[in-house]
């Protein structure tokens, strides 16, 4: 398949914005591969023959450039073209709806709980009002229950049987920290593990910011150490020489946590690697092999999980039996869920696990 280009001439923003967004579209995937350098995504794609050849590929590279800048999608900074916030946002959106179309069966999944009462989203149904609810008054309910008694007359003559409420659901804020192996193995094998994780993490964003407002995601490198990143750093990082030092990532996570005032808290992790790395007296200690030490300290960190009430999903993309065995202990410790998954689908698992497995039941 090939694109063709011709120059833009309209004066339209609509056309210019419509053209802009289907061209950043095709180019999604080669961002990921460039950790978000466009000029490099564009090489790519004349690399595989999708802008032409020759004299050809590079007018349209220009004018593929001249257009996404224009609609405002990237930013010039120096030589140096990055996606703009708003061409993050639209990449987001894309990969989420990419995702989505991948998965077979799907739920809205908001955290409703089961109990109703007086809460903070309008379902819009009613229900007569009893002696202890609250005064959210159904006013077109209660005048129309007084008509039918009295008839319509003025003023009114309300009774207390003539009483409708709103009915409320209470929905349950989610904090959910996600943790993302940045080690090297996430590119070893002849597989790229990490632009998977990368795709996942950016819908994820996605979804929560648009569809779960009331909820609140950070996010989490994890490698030799562990460190906080916005979405917009999330497309430029890379997988680097590192070991995973599994225990910094869940102690930055639990801090992290900390701030957000809500019992609904949970860290999502992706990983191919055992713990094999670890903080011990200001100083990193690596081991590649086994070390039982590194695992016991790894899951005392998450048992301080428990102990706080933030339970732990982790999405393996390996099947190495120490990084099984882990899991298991660690799942077992916090009561949460393991998939065993590829990165292939990782974004089905993940989205699914995230918007039907969340719910938090206030007694």
């Amino acid at each position: 398949m090939r694109y063709l280009f011709t120059q833009y001439e309209g004066d339209d923003d609509d056309d210019l914005l419509e053209l802009a967004q289907s061209l950043l579209e095709k180019l999604k995937d080669y961002l990921y591969l460039t950790d978000g350098d466009v000029r490099a995504a564009i090489q790519l794609m004349m690399e595989d023959g999708q802008l032409g050849g020759g004299e050809e590929a590079e007018k349209n590279a220009q004018e593929l450039m001249r257009l996404l800048e224009k609609a405002g999608y990237i930013d010039r900074q120096g030589r140096v073209k990055k996606l703009s916030d708003k061409g993050l946002r639209l990449i987001s959106e894309k990969t989420l709806e990419e995702l989505l179309t991948s998965i077979q069966k799907s739920h809205t999944g908001h955290h409703e709980i089961a109990q109703k009462g007086s809460g903070d989203v309008y379902n819009y149904e009613s229900r007569p009002w009893r002696f202890g609810d609250h005064l959210d008054i159904d006013i077109p309910r209660t005048f129309q229950n007084a008509f039918i008694r009295n008839g319509v007359q003025l003023p009114v003559d309300i009774d207390q049987e003539d009483l409708e409420i709103i009915e409320t659901e209470h929905m349950s804020r989610c904090a959910t920290v996600l943790m993302v192996d940045i080690s090297h193995s996430m590119i070893l094998y002849g597989e790229d593990r990490f632009t998977p994780a990368k795709k996942v993490a950016m819908a994820l964003s996605h979804l929560i910011r648009t569809k779960y407002p009331q909820d609140s995601l950070n996010i989490i490198l994890f490698y030799d150490d562990a460190r906080e990143i916005s979405v917009q750093e999330l497309m430029t990082s890379e997988v680097g020489p590192y070991y995973t030092n599994t225990k910094a990532g869940l102690a930055l996570a639990q801090r992290i946590l900390s701030r957000h005032n809500t019992d609904n808290k949970q860290i999502i992790m992706i990983t191919d690697g055992k713990p094999s790395a670890i903080w011990h007296k200001g100083e990193i200690i690596r081991h590649s092999w086994l070390d039982p030490w590194i695992i016991h300290e790894t899951l005392m960190e998450a048992e301080k999980c428990r102990n706080k009430g933030i339970r732990i999903n982790t999405f393996m993309l390996a099947r190495d039996y120490v990084l099984i065995d882990f899991v298991q202990k660690q799942t077992q410790i916090t009561k949460g869920k393991a998939y065993f998954t590829s990165p292939h689908t990782l974004g089905q698992y993940l989205l699914v696990d995230f918007m039907n497995q969340r719910r938090h039941k206030i007694l």
